[in-house]
């Protein structure tokens, strides 16, 4: 064992190797995989689309370098960069592939943000970051490539769309992983978020009335849909892949006629309140546009005012003032108007210089709608639905005085005491005899031997009234009903034999005396 160690070194000071940190070690790999993950995810889907209409289809040669090549402007497309078809410009690009790919970019960053053990946005910025450059730099190539041949897109449009696009999927991933910067949600006011998530609701809720619409106006026109499909599998194939990559571009012009703007394409023009017939391309998803106008179509209105009364139902209970929840619906209506203009945006642009071009959206009146149908509707259900705070107290004069101090307790007299001495006056009224009240012409003479003052302060007290009433009765000094009370004479010589009686007897002492 001394062979394998050294005997001037212990064997515990062996020195150790730096090992590295796995997740640094796997941190370019996760960041190469989020950059080129969504771009070859999106150009396969594309190039096996075009596959397969090129195989279906009876008119056309496969190519496996042709679809490859073709998948470049078609993945351009999906991030709504305009093309260019033999000079014609195309500009009404199918909304579901921009969707998917937003979402798979997100899908993307989150899980890239996840593996790399992200607390923060800031954490996670080289994700952004990644995933936007690679975007920008691979639509830049597809835009020089594309230079030359018979599909053609503008370089710099392909490189900043795509680039944007990827960078708010992937900021949207990232927070959905990581949340707000705490400055950011330090700042954010909690009405506005509230305000905010109200809008997304209402938005939804009207491009659900738009499919709702559609549906209806397709399902009632599926003779004309059924007819518009051609006899063979590949070209029924490829109206029906046609169709249901612009059937989100439908939703929206189904959305926008609800509201009341309506649409256009080429000199057709549809509204709620009036009709321009023209020519519709030979496509399923339109075969539900009719043929004239119909003067029941105000009533879809109620449509649009349900969203509105939704949207202040959801914020009724957001706070007890109702000045706060009508800048709550205001908030949402803004946030439902800025989404009708993005998506009637995207959903609209040229379509060659035909008989169809160009296929819009009038989003200018549409927002302003859209902003109306959801604030007046909803700032009224808010508004009354709602609690209601208590009114504040007035500051003046009034407040003053009722704002002063009740007495205290102790000073005010005790109820149960007050009580007695009333109930006690009470029945010495009613106990004292009417002898021995005097008339007021003999009560401020001054030969009286009983004082008025004393009668007046006997008169309050029941027991010295018994008394007095008991002396009299026992010295039979009482007076008689029948002696006339005219003689003032009279009057003055019977208190003073009552005054004088009393004094010579032992009795004659004041009942204060004996107590």
């Amino acid at each position: 064992m001394q062979v394998l160690t050294r005997p001037d070194r212990p064997s515990g000071d062996e020195p150790v190797e730096d090992t590295p940190d796995p997740a640094t070690a796997a941190r370019p790999r996760v960041l190469l995989a989020a950059a080129f993950g969504p771009l070859v995810t999106g150009y396969a889907v594309v190039a096996t689309l075009l596959a397969l209409i090129a195989l279906t289809s009876e008119r056309t040669e496969f190519s496996t370098g042709g679809v490859l090549l073709s998948a470049g402007p078609g993945w351009l497309a999906a991030y709504q960069v305009q093309l260019g078809i033999g000079g014609h410009p195309l500009g009404v690009l199918p909304l579901l592939p921009t969707i998917a790919v937003l979402l798979l970019v997100a899908r993307t960053a989150s899980g890239a943000a996840q593996r790399l053990g992200c607390r923060s946005p800031r954490q996670a910025i080289p994700v952004i970051a990644v995933i936007t450059g690679a975007h920008l730099l691979f639509g830049l190539v597809i835009g020089l490539f594309s230079l030359g041949e018979p599909v053609r897109a503008n370089p710099a449009l392909a490189a900043v769309a795509p680039g944007v696009f990827a960078g708010l999927a992937a900021t949207g991933g990232v927070l959905r992983r990581c949340g707000l910067p705490p400055a950011l949600s330090e700042r954010l006011d909690p009405l506005a978020f509230r305000g905010l998530r109200a809008g997304l609701l209402g938005l939804f809720a009207l491009i659900a009335t738009g499919a709702l619409v559609l549906l209806a106006a397709t399902a009632f026109s599926a003779r004309t849909v059924a007819d518009l499909f051609e006899p063979s599998v590949g070209g029924s194939l490829g109206l029906f892949l046609l169709s249901l990559l612009y059937l989100p571009n439908g939703v929206v012009a189904a959305m926008s006629f609800v509201s009341g703007p309506g649409f256009t394409i080429g000199e057709l023009n549809v509204h709620l309140i009036g009709y321009r017939g023209g020519a519709v391309p030979a496509v399923p998803l339109l075969g539900g546009i009719p043929e004239h106008g119909a003067g029941w179509w105000p009533v879809l209105l109620v449509l649009p005012l349900a969203v509105g009364l939704l949207v202040g139902w959801s914020v009724r209970n957001v706070d007890d003032d109702a000045g706060a929840r009508i800048r709550t619906v205001v908030v949402a209506g803004a946030v439902v108007g800025f989404g009708c203009v993005l998506l009637g945006t995207l959903a609209g642009g040229r379509l060659g210089n035909g008989p169809f071009d160009p296929v819009s959206v009038p989003v200018g009146v549409a927002s302003i709608v859209a902003f109306c149908w959801i604030v007046i509707p909803a700032g009224f259900v808010a508004f009354f639905a709602g609690a209601h705070a208590p009114p504040k107290p007035v500051a003046g004069p009034v407040a003053e005085e009722s704002a002063e101090p009740e007495p205290a307790e102790e000073d005010a007299p005790d109820e149960g005491v007050a009580e007695s001495v009333a109930d006690e006056e009470s029945v010495a009224d009613e106990e004292t005899p009417e002898d021995d009240v005097e008339e007021p012409e003999s009560a401020g003479e001054p030969g009286d031997a009983v004082d008025s003052a004393d009668l007046a302060e006997d008169a309050g007290s029941e027991e010295f009234d018994e008394f007095d009433a008991e002396a009299d009765a026992e010295l039979g000094l009482e007076l008689p009903e029948d002696v006339p009370l005219d003689d003032p004479e009279d009057l003055d010589a019977q208190p003073r034999a009552v005054t004088e009686s009393t004094e010579d007897s032992g009795d004659g002492k004041r009942p204060d005396a004996d107590r």
